[in-house]
């Protein structure tokens, strides 16, 4: 699941969910345009609900390109993107 929320100062707050038992083991990252592409700067964290999630703040009007990275290096994507995914990943206008 793909939350955004506006905070102050023109940017949104996404938060990236997924559920525990769609996950592969080990650790598992959000990974895209916001980050350089940087597994392991976005760790996908467990929650007590049974997801594990992680939090971004980009600019509000941004096109986002993402995927999942698990540390077996598996790229994942999420059922719940807003738009089609590209050559370079998932993209979601926030």
């Amino acid at each position: 699941m793909i939350r955004v929320k506006p905070v102050v100062g023109g940017q949104v707050h996404i938060t990236f969910s997924l559920p525990l038992e769609s996950l592969p083991p080990g650790h598992t990252s959000v990974v895209g345009c916001f980050n350089g592409w940087k597994p392991g700067r976005h760790r996908l964290v467990k929650r007590a609900n049974g997801t594990a999630s992680t939090a971004v703040r980009v600019d509000a009007g941004t096109t986002v390109c993402f995927r999942y990275l698990s540390t077996d290096a598996r790229w994942f994507d999420d059922t719940e993107a807003d738009l089609p995914r590209d050559h370079r990943g998932q993209l979601v206008h926030v």
